[in-house]
C-alpha cells in the first residue's frame, strides 16, 4: 500500500493531468530551478564580499549590506519556488492517498474542483511573491547605493556604498520577472484547458 501510494504521488507531480501542467513542471523544475541555482549563484553569490562603503571599515560595509539586502535574492526566490509548489504537492499527495489515477481527475467533478483550488492558489501565491519582489528589490539595481549610517554612528548620515555587477543583477531581476508572469499565464492556461475538457466530457456524455 504504502509503495503504491509513494508511486501514485511521484506520478501525480510529474505527470499531472493537463498537458499545460505537465509543461508547466517542466519549465517550474527545470528551467526555472536551473536558473536559480546556477546563474543566481553566479550573479550573487559573491556580493556581500564585492559590495563596498569603505574598503577599510568592514562593519560598515556589513551595516550597509543589511540594509540595501534585508532579504537575498537567492533565499526570496527559493522561498517562492517551494511556497508555489506546495497547493499542488497537497493535492497529489490526497489524491495519492485515495488512489486516484492521474487520467480521472478531470473525469470526477469534485477531484476538478480541488485541483482547480490548487490552481488557483499558485496563482495568488505567485502574484503575492510578484508583488514582495517589487517591494524589496524594485526593478533596476543602480551601481550606487546611499546608505543611512546615522544609526552606527552619529557623524555619518549617508554614505555612499558601491554596488557590484548592477547590470547583470538588472538583467537577472527582469529574467525572474519574466518567470513568474509565464507562469501565472501556464496556471490561468491550464484552468482554461481544464474548463474546455469538462465541457467536451459532459457533451460527451
Amino acid at each position: 500500500m504504502s509503495l503504491n501510494y509513494i508511486k501514485n504521488f511521484y506520478e501525480g507531480c510529474l505527470r499531472p493531468p493537463t498537458v499545460i501542467g505537465q509543461f508547466h513542471t517542466l519549465f517550474f523544475g527545470s528551467v526555472r530551478m536551473f536558473f536559480l541555482g546556477v546563474l543566481g549563484f553566479a550573479v550573487y553569490g559573491n556580493e556581500a564580499l564585492h559590495f563596498s562603503c569603505d574598503p577599510e571599515r568592514r562593519e560598515l560595509n556589513l551595516f550597509c549590506y543589511n540594509q540595501f539586502r534585508p532579504v537575498t535574492p537567492q533565499v526570496f526566490w527559493a522561498l517562492q519556488l517551494v511556497t508555489v509548489l506546495v497547493p499542488g504537492a497537497v493535492f497529489h499527495l490526497y489524491a495519492a492517498y485515495k488512489n486516484i489515477d492521474q487520467e480521472d481527475i478531470l473525469d470526477q467533478p469534485t477531484y476538478t474542483v480541488f485541483y482547480i483550488i490548487s490552481v488557483l492558489l499558485r496563482i495568488v501565491l505567485e502574484m503575492a511573491a510578484f508583488w514582495l519582489q517589487i517591494r524589496l528589490f524594485g526593478f533596476l539595481v543602480h551601481s550606487l547605493y546611499f546608505c543611512d549610517a546615522s544609526s552606527l554612528e552619529k557623524t555619518l548620515i549617508f554614505t555612499k556604498c558601491m554596488v557590484p555587477e548592477h547590470f547583470e543583477k538588472t538583467i537577472f531581476l527582469s529574467a525572474m520577472y519574466i518567470f513568474t508572469i509565464i507562469t501565472l499565464i501556464l496556471c490561468m492556461a491550464e484552468i482554461f484547458e481544464i474548463l474546455c475538457r469538462r465541457l467536451g466530457y459532459l457533451t460527451n456524455q
